[in-house]
């Protein structure tokens, strides 16, 4: 009798959210809408933590002070967007600490991008600029998500998110106004970039067989839609600044409507979301050693939470 309650609910909360309904953290909600959003919303978290490394090798290396501090306000920037998303994951029953165990241990989701080294100024660039730029395209329509808190903090994120990608696209364009030797070294960057940009939304799954999207409308537009939307805006914007796109089979079908690419590396994705990417290993193990190295800092702020619970009660 309460199975079939829990089933008619359900049925009734996902009638609900197909007409538009939105969800706060304190209303009934199915516990795989619960689990899906915590698994979505983790991983986020975790991507907008981890996107700040490859990025913090370059601060003491970057050119001018200027780019020095630019650089310095987007990696907080990135670390802020992490507090805020796990803020929203612990709302929803699991807590902080245990998703940094998680991601730690190796057993925690993060995006693809931030899987591979950097080995020029020029990453840098192209990591403000394109990687960003997909992330918009994604967030953007996180903002009509179906769970109204997460909709909310996307509104901060997406302005924060499009200042860095203008960062980005303004230290490109100046490096291809420079010498050759610059121009040389943005060129070799897109092309180790490019792969990862082609798979950063995903395979394209059919949107009956996204419960993400289909279901529970967590995320508002399906993969291939996001990466059409990346291409549409980003192509001709490089082709402006002089860069060749390392995709020999990539063209506009006017009729189709639609641009037409090699085929993605799925197979590295795959490897990639089981943590064996080029640098996985190598992020995770930082961050491993930064989280246990603060362990002090926490057990003390921890100490002297309880300490004023006591004093209150």
């Amino acid at each position: 009798m309460i199975q079939d309650n829990v089933e008619a609910r359900t049925a009734q909360f996902r009638d609900y959210l197909a007409a538009g309904g939105k969800v706060e953290a304190t209303d009934w909600m199915p516990d795989a809408y619960r689990q899906s959003l915590i698994r979505f919303i983790e991983m986020h978290a975790n991507s907008e933590l981890m996107g700040a490394l490859p990025e913090r090798d370059w601060i003491m290396r970057a050119p001018t002070i200027h780019r020095k501090l630019a650089l310095t306000a987007k990696i907080q920037d990135e670390v802020g967007h992490a507090e805020l998303l796990y803020r929203l994951v612990e709302d929803l029953g699991k807590p902080r600490s245990a998703c940094l165990d998680d991601l730690i241990a190796g057993k925690g989701k993060f995006h693809n991008t931030f899987h591979y080294a950097t080995y020029s100024w020029a990453d840098v660039g192209i990591i403000a600029w394109l990687v960003d730029a997909a992330a918009i395209v994604s967030q953007h329509a996180l903002r009509d998500s179906s769970y109204a808190p997460y909709a909310r903090t996307m509104q901060k994120i997406c302005w924060e998110e499009s200042f860095h990608m203008m960062h980005g696209r303004d230290m490109i364009i100046t490096m291809m106004n420079g010498t050759d030797a610059q121009r040389q070294m943005v060129q070799e960057s897109l092309d180790r970039w490019w792969p990862a940009l082609m798979v950063f939304h995903g395979p394209a799954t059919p949107p009956e067989k996204d419960k993400d999207l289909q279901w529970w409308r967590i995320k508002a537009k399906a993969n291939e839609e996001l990466r059409q939307e990346f291409l549409n805006v980003q192509v001709p914007r490089l082709r402006e600044v002089g860069l060749v796109i390392p995709d020999p089979e990539l063209r506009y079908d006017a009729e189709q409507g639609r641009w037409l690419y090699g085929e993605p590396q799925w197979d590295v994705l795959r490897a990639i979301s089981r943590n064996q990417g080029p640098a996985s290993a190598e992020r995770i193990g930082f961050r491993r050693l930064s989280y246990e190295d603060g362990q002090w800092v926490r057990q003390v702020m921890q100490q002297r939470s309880l300490a004023t619970q006591a004093n209150i009660a």
